[in-house]
């Protein structure tokens, strides 16, 4: 029998193993391309050096240089003021019911719409309101669909919150808003981090209305990766250079946080 269970414990690790590298192969990639001379990035078969970093340096001294600096500003824009919001409405649903279930499912409903049918007209109305190429038309615009978001996973987590907590509050004297700021977003933490980095991740690889609604010094991203089409084709070098870069500040964010973030996301469904 023990035997038996050694082998199954190295049978699951290497299946764990074999998984874990077979959604690891394609950023492993991406980051082997970037190291590469952009004359190398084509060679077959594959060549593996010599490595390089001239690619990200061409990649932050250009315009993604620019378009990383409008994603972290518009990303975390949105979070800081989204995430306040969604505090105060999902635990207006949670706990007074506001709105009742028509405020829920529309709040819901926003996050099956397609954005495509919201971005002629958001781009439309911004255009008239002289909106477009800005910093607050965008974050206003992510706001439309990150802040239903926020709002519905922190409502999962208030209503998993003991109620006799803010009880014991109120008949010590405190306001309403007292038990709110002082009681339940202290304990809130683990929510409150996990919907910020949703949050954020949403906001930083939106790129419909990032098309529809920036110009040449607001653009983020996932439109300048978007843009790196030239007369001679993809720059796949200079691409995955973009793609690595890209990436690392939310691998980066999701790190510092992965304890609360996961304690957020599971928290609302254990009662």
């Amino acid at each position: 029998m023990r035997r038996q269970r050694i082998l199954a414990t190295r049978v699951t690790t290497l299946l764990l193993l074999l998984v874990s590298l077979y959604f690891l192969l394609p950023l492993l990639w991406t980051l082997r391309t970037a190291l590469l001379p952009e004359g190398r990035a084509y060679a077959l078969p594959p060549e593996w050096g010599p490595w390089t970093l001239e690619n990200f340096q061409a990649m932050l001294t250009g315009p993604f240089g620019r378009a990383f600096k409008n994603s972290l500003v518009v990303a975390g824009a949105t979070v800081a003021v989204g995430l306040p919001l969604a505090a105060m409405l999902g635990y207006a649903m949670a706990r007074y019911r506001t709105g009742g279930t028509a405020l829920r499912f529309s709040v819901l409903a926003t996050q099956m719409l397609p954005p495509i049918v919201l971005a002629l007209p958001l781009f439309a109305l911004f255009r008239a309101a002289g909106l477009t190429n800005t910093y607050p038309g965008l974050v206003l615009a992510y706001l439309a669909f990150a802040l239903p978001f926020m709002s519905w996973l922190l409502m999962g987590f208030f209503q998993g919150l003991p109620r006799e907590l803010e009880e014991a509050a109120l008949v010590d004297g405190a306001s309403p808003a007292a038990v709110f700021l002082r009681v339940v977003l202290p304990l809130s933490a683990p929510g409150l981090f996990a919907a910020g980095v949703l949050g954020f991740i949403l906001a930083w690889n939106e790129f419909l209305f990032a098309l529809l609604l920036t110009g040449r010094d607001t653009q983020t991203i996932p439109v300048a990766l978007a843009a790196l089409m030239t007369q001679r084709g993809v720059l796949f070098a200079k691409v995955s250079a973009g793609v690595v870069l890209s990436v690392l500040p939310v691998l980066l964010l999701a790190r510092a946080v992965d304890r609360y973030l996961v304690e957020g996301l599971t928290f609302g469904a254990i009662k």
